[in-house]
C-alpha cells in the first residue's frame, strides 16, 4: 500500500477545548469572588453577617479560584496544546487526559464547597484539607505521565523551550504540593502540619513563593514562548537566550522564598539568603521578558491592527515592571516599609492581572478559535473593549495599593517628639478608605472585561464546530 494513501494521525484536543473553555468560565468566578471581597473590604457590612460570606473564608476562594482554576485551566488547555504541535505527535493516554480534566474540575468544585464552609489548613494558596490534597495528587500525577508521555513519543529530537518552562512547572509543583502539603489527619477535614513553628513558616514560604515561581511564571513563560512568535508571525528573538532564562531562572527562584519572611524570627541568615537571591532573579527575568518582546523586532506595525498581540507584549511589560519591583521589595530596608501593607498587594496583582492575566487572554484568543474551526474569534472589537478595560482597570487597581501602601508603611512608623505613635491603626484603615474604593472600581473594570471574553468565546463556539486538526508528517532525514 501506497503511504502516501494512509489516513493522516490527529492530534487530540478534547481535553484542550474543555480546558480552555472552563478556564474562560472560572476566570469570571474567580474575579467576581475577587471584586466581592474588595466591596466588604470597603463596606464591611456586605457580608450581612453570614459566615461562609465572610472575607476570611471568601478570600482564599478567590485566590485558589483564580491561581488554579482561571490559571491551572489555561495552563494545561496550553501545555497539551503545544506540546503536541512541538513534539508533531498525538497527545499521550488521551483518556488519561479527559481524566486529568475531570479530577481538576473535581478539585475546584471541593474548593468552592469546603472553603466558604471554614475547612482550611490556613497556609496561603495550600488551604485545601487533605482529602482535596491527595485527589490534586493524583490528578497531577495523571497530568505528568499525559505531558511527558507525549515528549517521550515525540517525532522530532528537539524539546522546544516552552515545554522544557511547561515541564519544570509540573514536576516542581508537585514537589512544592507533596511537600508544603504534608500533614496529620485529624478528622475528615481536619489535619495538622507536619512542621511546626518558624520551620513551618520556612517550609511554607518555600511553597508559596515558587507557587508564584513555577505556576505563575514559569508555566505562563510556556505560554509565551509559544504564543507571542505565533500571533507575531515571527521566530523567538533569541532561542539561546530563551535558554540561558530557562536555566538561570529556575535555578535562581528556589532560593528566594524567604523574603516573605524578613523581620520574622526565621534566622537573620536565611532571611539574607532569600533576600540575595530573588536581586539576581532581576536578570534571568528581564531576560525573558526582553527575549519576548523584541520577538516583534521587525513586526511591531502589527500592534496597531492585533488586540491580541496588544495582550501579550503588555503582559510582558507587567511581566518586567513586577519581576522589578518583587526584588527591590526584598530588600530589607525597603522590606522594613512596604511588609504588611497594600503595597504587597499591588505588587502581587501587577504580576497576577497584568502578566498572568494578560498573557492567558492573549493565548486564548489565539487557541479558542483553532480548537472550534474559526479563523479568528467571533468579535475583534470586543477584543479591543476587553483590552483597555482591563488594562485601565489593572492602572486603577495597582497604583491605588501602591499609593495606600506607601502611606500606610510611613504612617505606622511616624512618632512624635516623646517617641509615641503619631497614628493609631485605626486611622490608617480610614486614610486608606478611598483607595479601597479605587481599588474596588479598577477590580470592576477588570472582570467586565473578563465577562466580555466569556461572550466572545461562547459567540465563537457556538459559531464553530470541533475541529480534526492532522499530525504533520515526519520530515525525511
Amino acid at each position: 500500500m501506497n503511504p502516501t494513501t494512509l489516513p493522516a494521525a490527529t492530534y487530540h484536543d478534547t481535553a484542550v477545548r474543555q480546558f480552555a473553555l472552563m478556564s474562560v468560565v472560572w476566570g469570571v468566578v474567580g474575579m467576581l469572588v475577587g471584586v466581592i471581597i474588595a466591596a466588604q473590604l470597603t463596606w464591611p457590612e456586605l457580608n450581612f453577617g453570614i459566615s461562609w460570606l465572610s472575607y476570611g473564608r471568601l478570600r482564599p476562594l478567590h485566590t485558589n479560584a483564580v491561581i488554579f482554576a482561571f490559571g491551572g485551566c489555561a495552563l494545561m488547555a496550553t501545555s497539551l496544546h503545544v506540546v503536541q504541535r512541538t513534539c508533531q505527535v498525538r497527545l499521550f493516554a488521551p483518556a488519561l487526559a479527559s481524566f486529568v480534566f475531570w479530577g481538576w474540575q473535581a478539585v475546584i468544585v471541593a474548593a468552592a464547597i469546603s472553603l466558604p464552609m471554614g475547612y482550611t489548613q490556613g497556609k496561603e494558596y495550600a488551604e485545601l484539607e487533605w482529602p482535596i490534597d491527595i485527589l490534586i495528587t493524583l490528578v497531577w500525577v495523571a497530568y505528568a505521565v499525559v505531558f511527558f508521555g507525549t515528549i517521550g513519543t515525540r517525532k522530532v529530537r528537539h524539546i522546544y523551550v516552552a515545554n522544557w518552562f511547561y515541564a519544570s512547572f509540573i514536576i516542581t509543583v508537585a514537589l512544592l504540593h507533596i511537600v508544603n502539603s504534608a500533614a496529620i489527619p485529624a478528622g475528615w477535614m481536619k489535619s495538622y502540619s507536619a512542621y511546626a513553628g518558624v520551620q513551618d513558616a520556612m517550609v511554607q514560604w518555600w511553597y508559596g513563593h515558587n507557587a508564584v515561581g513555577f505556576l505563575l511564571t514559569a508555566g505562563f513563560l510556556g505560554m509565551m514562548y509559544y504564543y507571542i512568535p505565533k500571533q507575531a508571525g515571527r521566530p523567538v528573538y533569541s532561542y539561546r537566550l530563551s535558554i540561558v532564562h530557562f536555566w538561570a531562572l529556575i535555578f535562581t527562584y528556589m532560593w528566594a522564598g524567604p523574603h516573605h519572611l524578613h523581620y520574622t524570627a526565621l534566622p537573620d541568615w536565611t532571611q539574607s539568603v532569600g533576600m540575595v537571591f530573588s536581586l539576581i532573579l532581576l536578570a534571568p527575568s528581564w531576560g525573558g521578558m526582553i527575549n519576548g518582546i523584541m520577538t516583534l523586532s521587525g513586526a511591531w506595525h502589527k500592534l496597531r491592527d492585533d488586540p491580541i498581540l496588544r495582550f501579550m507584549i503588555v503582559s510582558l511589560s507587567f511581566y518586567g515592571m513586577s519581576t522589578f519591583e518583587g526584588p527591590m521589595m526584598s530588600i530589607k530596608t525597603v522590606n522594613a516599609l512596604s511588609h504588611y501593607t497594600d503595597w504587597t498587594i499591588g505588587h502581587v496583582h501587577s504580576g497576577a492581572l497584568g502578566w498572568v492575566g494578560l498573557i492567558t487572554m492573549g493565548s486564548l484568543y489565539y487557541l479558542i478559535p483553532r480548537m472550534f474551526g474559526q479563523k479568528k474569534m467571533y468579535s475583534v472589537k470586543a477584543i479591543e473593549v476587553h483590552f483597555w478595560t482591563a488594562t485601565i482597570g489593572i492602572v486603577f487597581y495597582i497604583a491605588a495599593m501602591w499609593i495606600a501602601g506607601v502611606m500606610q508603611g510611613l504612617m505606622w512608623r511616624a512618632l512624635n517628639a516623646d517617641g509615641t505613635l503619631t497614628y493609631t491603626f485605626v486611622e490608617s484603615v480610614k486614610a486608606t478608605y478611598p483607595f479601597y474604593v479605587v481599588r474596588m472600581f479598577g477590580g470592576l473594570l477588570y472582570l467586565f472585561g473578563m465577562t466580555v471574553m466569556a461572550w466572545n468565546t461562547w459567540m465563537t463556539v457556538a459559531n464553530g464546530r470541533s475541529v480534526t486538526v492532522a499530525v504533520p508528517a515526519p520530515q525525511a532525514a
